[in-house]
């Protein structure tokens, strides 16, 4: 059995290592553009409900990339790091990226599916209701506003509310760890050690209670990181697929 710490900076592979400056630059953008320009990055940038007026295709990919706090963005590089750091020398490079990507789009599709889902259950508005909870909901929101009609309140903050973070693609990367070093011991918060699989599992129950709680005022994104924990299963098992199924022709064709 493998003791699973941290091992150091110094020696970074190459993705894991741009991952970290590119996030780290967006972060500090996004304080300094807001300082000058009066620019909300993180509107343009983050991930929005498909029907949202500040919704766009791209936002897809640069959700991950953006971050709402010091906080955020320090715990979710340092687990990029810490199980990234393996995965990427393990798989290599092009599948390494590839995994981390689709993981991260995975979850922010899988969130939205989950947003239509609740959407749903919110019930009907008429038609000019709903059209002013799309136009008007956004500048509430900044402002820290809301409507105090129950249905456009909650159809505003579904719609309307940014989701940011590296965190689908974080639990895509930490189910990937759990499933390839299952018996490897992490040390929780660097002194409670616990198997991988164990971490992965215990992790994965506490979002999907957490999302199924949906508790008022929770703003983190507990079904985008079950998502990501989703499509990284599919992907390791589909690329299992492909490679049990090239080493069968080859047994067939040396046979």
């Amino acid at each position: 059995m493998n003791d699973y710490r941290p091992q150091g900076f110094s020696i970074l592979p190459p993705v894991v290592k741009n991952l970290l400056i590119i996030n780290g630059i967006l972060f500090l953008a996004t304080f300094a553009v807001e300082a000058q320009f009066g620019i909300d990055l993180s509107k343009i940038l983050g991930l929005h409900y498909w029907q949202s007026s500040l919704f766009s295709p791209y936002q897809l990919v640069t959700y991950m990339f953006m971050h709402g706090s010091f906080s955020h963005i320090f715990f979710n590089m340092f687990a990029v790091w810490m199980f990234g750091s393996v995965l990427e020398r393990t798989w290599g490079s092009a599948r390494f990226l590839t995994y981390y990507m689709l993981t991260g789009i995975g979850a922010g599709l899988f969130n939205m599916l989950v947003a239509y889902i609740r959407i749903r259950m919110v019930g009907e508005i008429p038609p000019e209701m709903l059209q002013e909870v799309i136009t008007k909901g956004p500048g509430y929101l900044s402002k820290g506003l809301n409507w105090t009609n129950e249905q456009m309140a909650s159809l505003n903050i579904l719609y309307n509310v940014t989701t940011v973070g590296a965190s689908g693609s974080l639990y895509g990367l930490l189910l990937a760890f759990g499933m390839m070093f299952p018996n490897s011991l992490i040390y929780v918060y660097f002194a409670i050690p616990m198997k991988a699989k164990y971490f992965v599992i215990v992790f994965g129950i506490i979002e999907l209670l957490s999302g199924i709680a949906n508790m008022e005022g929770d703003n983190i994104a507990h079904f985008a990181h079950l998502g990501g924990m989703v499509f990284g299963l599919f992907l390791i098992k589909y690329w299992e697929f492909i490679r049990k199924k090239k080493n069968n022709i080859n047994h067939e064709i040396f046979r």
